[in-house]
């Protein structure tokens, strides 16, 4: 019995550990993309703001620390595996899609890493926009190939 109650009191611990290291990572998360103060700023966040509307159970956390990022990460956002990442460059953000390449894109967003055969991205200008809407759907048919793939 008391085998029983101390397993109960560690999961119990470890699901406390993992909520706050995730509210760590989103809060880092939002840091990383207001550190950069310009439309890429604006744009990340803007594009933060309809992956986790178009998936509330997304995970978002900062991966590969690298003095190339200001060891800021790269912003990564996960559901039974990785969705996407956001990085910012000179002239574009990137959006890249870990399995873009078996996706549906009916409304043509992916325009970059075109030639691979796993991954494709989205790159965004300075002034341009995205239809909100397809990009939700492209979130949301990642998360169902994520999600169909784990059930295997």
């Amino acid at each position: 019995m008391a085998a029983k109650k101390r397993v109960k009191k560690e999961a119990k611990a470890k699901t406390k550990r993992t909520a706050k290291r995730g509210a760590q990572a989103q809060r880092a998360a939002r840091k990383a993309i207001r550190s950069t103060h310009d439309w890429r700023e604006e744009t990340l966040a803007r594009m933060r703001a309809l992956i986790l509307e178009a998936d509330p159970e997304m995970i978002e956390e900062r991966k590969w620390r690298k003095p190339s990022n200001a060891m800021a990460g790269v912003p990564v956002w996960s559901h039974n595996g990785i969705v996407c990442t956001g990085e910012r460059y000179k002239s574009a953000v990137k959006l890249t899609f870990a399995k873009g390449a078996s996706l549906n894109d009916p409304s043509g967003l992916f325009n970059s890493s075109l030639e691979g055969n796993t991954r494709r991205a989205i790159d965004i200008h300075e002034g341009e926009k995205l239809d909100a809407g397809a990009f939700r759907a492209l979130v949301k048919a990642a998360v169902a190939q994520n999600t169909s793939t784990k059930k295997r």
